[in-house]
């Protein structure tokens, strides 16, 4: 009678071994879900995506979450995909509500100081102005960049506080697009000088702040955009889908 006994609690007792991992394992499943699903943007929204082709080649290992955060993007979404270089803006894209022939348009950064923009904010001013006129959907531009304008000098006030930056926020703020921002260093100064590092997430933070956006980075350089596009997707929905 023991010895059946035994063997029944034994039994008893694998069956919960092998349940209760797949319980454990399937409500942590469904709580990865839960926050994947809580992370997408809620809203259409006219998308334009800045890269600045000079920008160190580690940038390149983030096409992948950049091009899921645009396939992800709600139906109705359009996203225009653009580089900035040599003081010109390279639409590699158009707007298009094709959310995955954008999403394909993606490329590699060059990386080398050969293609270094005149500044980023002479571009984000072209780009705001190829954003589509009228309908409902909030426009949003995506800069990512170093930040750094050294046009017309390397100090404070000519970085921080330029010229063509006050040109992107008017023309941004007269179209009523918001502009958000990932800094990443460049092949050039941001890639080892401190102060530039510093100037150049200043500039972004003030571009961003004035058009109603927000500057994204931590420390001096960035080890993956995931975060940065979690918290991008969270301040679109915190922001609503109201145009500014």
């Amino acid at each position: 009678m023991m010895k059946k006994l035994s063997t029944f609690v034994a039994a008893i007792l694998l069956t919960v071994a092998f349940v209760a991992p797949a319980v454990n394992v399937n409500a942590q499943a469904k709580k990865g879900t839960q926050a994947r699903s809580g992370e997408r943007v809620r809203v259409p929204l006219n998308l334009a995506v800045l890269i600045q082709d000079d920008l160190v080649s580690r940038v390149g290992n983030e096409l992948r979450v950049t091009a899921d955060f645009i396939r992800a993007l709600p139906a109705g979404s359009q996203v225009m995909v653009a580089y900035i270089r040599s003081g010109s803006l390279q639409v590699r894209q158009p707007f298009t509500s094709d959310l995955e022939a954008a999403s394909r348009s993606l490329r590699v950064p060059v990386g080398s100081t050969a293609v270094s923009p005149y500044n980023p904010y002479l571009q984000v001013r072209d780009a705001v102005r190829q954003f589509p006129a009228g309908g409902e959907n909030r426009n949003a531009l995506l800069l990512v960049s170093d930040g750094l304008d050294t046009s017309r000098g390397f100090d404070f006030s000519s970085s921080v506080d330029s010229i063509d930056l006050h040109r992107a926020v008017r023309e941004a703020k007269s179209r009523g697009v918001a502009v958000y921002s990932f800094y990443a260093p460049s092949a050039g100064l941001t890639s080892w000088n401190g102060r530039a590092v510093s100037f150049g997430q200043s500039a972004l933070n003030r571009v961003s702040d004035e058009t109603g956006g927000r500057a994204f980075f931590q420390g001096t350089d960035f080890v993956t955009f995931n975060a940065y596009f979690e918290r991008l997707a969270k301040t679109l929905n915190e922001q609503g889908g109201r145009a500014y």
